[in-house]
């Protein structure tokens, strides 16, 4: 995304028109529109006061991802509870279908005792719970990814 979609999806996230952030800096509303279709810029103040007034930082506002925010707000609303009632594999399973069909040709059985000697290891060496035990270990798979390392 370019800084004036991101000025636009931040302005429009809390539900105010250009109108209302022109009075809110001082400019005109055209000024907001040239920015916000990227004709022109804000100075570097004019974007901290955009920050502000969009409850972003600076940051965020020039990196501004509104599905990511979204996801974001989400994910720390749901409860534990709501969490363990979701069907987590059929939800990505919809993006990933591999994990709705692996169980098909994998023997899962082959894998169970190393992954749980790792995860032993990780409580016992550092003092994790069980949760706190899978989630490195979900990052320690996630590095390798990255890395491409596989």
């Amino acid at each position: 995304m370019n800084l004036g979609s991101n000025l636009f999806n931040a302005r429009k996230k809390r539900g105010l028109s250009q109108e209302e952030v022109a009075e809110e800096l001082g400019v005109s509303r055209q000024t907001i529109s040239k920015w916000e279709l990227d004709e022109t810029l804000p100075d570097i103040r004019q974007s901290k006061k955009l920050a502000t007034i969009y409850g972003l930082s600076l940051d965020e506002l020039i990196e501004f991802d509104i599905d990511l925010k979204e996801i974001q707000q989400v994910i720390e609303k749901t409860s534990e509870e709501k969490q363990h009632e979701i069907d987590w594999t059929k939800v990505w399973g919809e993006k990933y279908p591999i994990l709705t069909t692996y169980q098909l040709e994998v023997n899962v059985n082959d894998y169970i005792p190393k992954i749980r000697e790792m995860l032993y290891n990780l409580k016992k060496e550092y003092g994790y719970n069980d949760t706190d035990a899978f989630l490195v270990l979900k990052d320690i798979l996630a590095s390798i990814w990255n890395n491409k390392g596989i």
